[in-house]
């Protein structure tokens, strides 16, 4: 079994034909069909269905399926971290990030990379949980990922600062003087409310919030995306929680912000599979030093070394939970 042959068998998954999938790849259809079978003897097994009109994955070809993607992707990984090894000088980085750092972060340090470093490639690939992020990460799908700090990461877990979960109200709005706000004082309101929302022990993260302070929160509308909340946060749909980042900095300006009263906080990391070098350690310091983020409290990871169980809620945001728990992104 060779790398070559997933590549071909991933090639003829993805364009579903044998002809389409020799053109994509510059080979002969004898060829690339004598490379499947030949990797079909070698796992023992028919890995695709020759079809009248195409072809189709086997139970076993499923099964296989996504570890050949894990070989090709990580082989990839590989042969980039290996250029990058020599500095940034050439070649191209993949960057995985949660959405709200894809559009409130990352755009001033990607046009500061390009002005650096112009003739190496960025890819920007963007979820929209932790969860995806760290899944896709894992797999291979990216060098580096930027986001919350990951929960028991076995690689490299560097911290860039922290972001603070604000509130979006409109100008009109009755707090709309004020800078802070209790959740109390919110009680009577109606919130927008995103479908990637994380769970706290066992309820949604606002509902976990105000149930805290004596409420239950009374919800408006439900959306795919923050900047979807916060625009309709501002045209008087109701309150809307995001990072301060992505209202200040992307989709905020006609609206107004309101920290909460203890400030809901959580810490920023880039995590990795293997630590950052060459053209992947230029990038992380470069996000450390013009994402705009304020540095996390030093105590919190006196190594440098970002660990959920560790790095919790700063003091003045207790009794919240973990800041790796307040997900709102």
């Amino acid at each position: 079994m060779s790398l070559r042959q997933m590549e071909y068998f991933l090639a003829v998954v993805e364009e579903a034909s044998f002809t389409r999938a020799a053109e994509t790849l510059h080979v002969t259809q004898p060829a690339l069909s004598h490379q499947i079978k030949a990797l079909e003897r070698s796992v023992g097994g028919a890995l695709l269905e020759r079809m009248p009109r195409g072809v189709r994955l086997t139970p076993m070809g499923r099964a296989f399926r996504p570890h050949a993607e894990l070989a090709v992707r990580s082989a990839a990984q590989a042969r980039r971290a290996a250029r990058a090894s020599a500095g940034a000088e050439g070649g191209e980085l993949h960057i995985a990030a949660v959405h709200s750092v894809a559009v409130g972060v990352l755009p001033d340090v990607f046009a500061r990379w390009r002005t650096a470093h112009p003739q190496v490639v960025l890819h920007l690939h963007e979820y929209a949980t932790s969860e995806a992020l760290e899944e896709q990460v894992e797999r291979g799908t990216a060098d580096l990922a930027v986001g919350p700090a990951p929960r028991d990461w076995p690689g490299s877990v560097v911290p860039v600062g922290e972001e603070e979960i604000v509130l979006v109200v409109p100008f009109d709005d009755r707090f709309a003087g004020r800078t802070t706000v209790t959740l109390p004082e919110l009680s009577d309101r109606s919130w927008i409310r995103c479908a990637m929302e994380p769970v706290v022990h066992g309820q949604r993260f606002l509902d976990w919030a105000c149930g805290q302070a004596g409420f239950r929160p009374r919800t408006a509308v439900f959306t795919e995306h923050t900047s979807t909340a916060v625009r309709m946060a501002a045209a008087g749909v109701g309150v809307s929680t995001a990072p301060s980042h992505i209202v200040r900095g992307a989709v905020g300006e006609d609206c107004v912000v309101l920290s909460v009263d203890p400030p809901w906080r959580r810490p920023l990391t880039v995590f990795s599979r293997v630590p950052p070098s060459g053209a992947a350690a230029a990038f992380v310091e470069l996000l450390r030093r013009y994402g705009g983020l304020p540095a996390a409290p030093a105590e919190a990871c006196e190594d440098g070394i970002a660990r959920p169980a560790d790095c919790g809620a700063p003091e003045t945001a207790r009794p919240l939970p973990p800041t790796a728990l307040l997900d709102a992104r």
